[in-house]
């Protein structure tokens, strides 16, 4: 089977990630957005966690497919 889902899943999560990580950080000074959610940044660390997740995701890619060529 060719068919493999890691990458377009990593590269969704990757790109979400990265929006959210740049919004996250372009809004960090505003507490007034953030007073809802206890003053956490919510989408910085959302974002990060995002961004990790995607970019793991397609280090798997990579390696199944380096793994796979002959």
């Amino acid at each position: 089977m060719g068919i493999d889902i890691k990458f377009p899943i990593g590269l969704m999560f990757t790109i979400l990630g990265l929006l959210l990580t740049v919004f996250g950080l372009v809004t960090y000074g505003d507490a007034q957005l953030y007073k809802p959610s206890l003053g956490i940044n919510v989408n910085l660390w959302s974002g990060l966690g995002m961004l990790v997740f995607g970019l793991i995701m397609l280090f798997f890619a990579w390696q199944s497919k380096k793994t796979k060529t002959p």
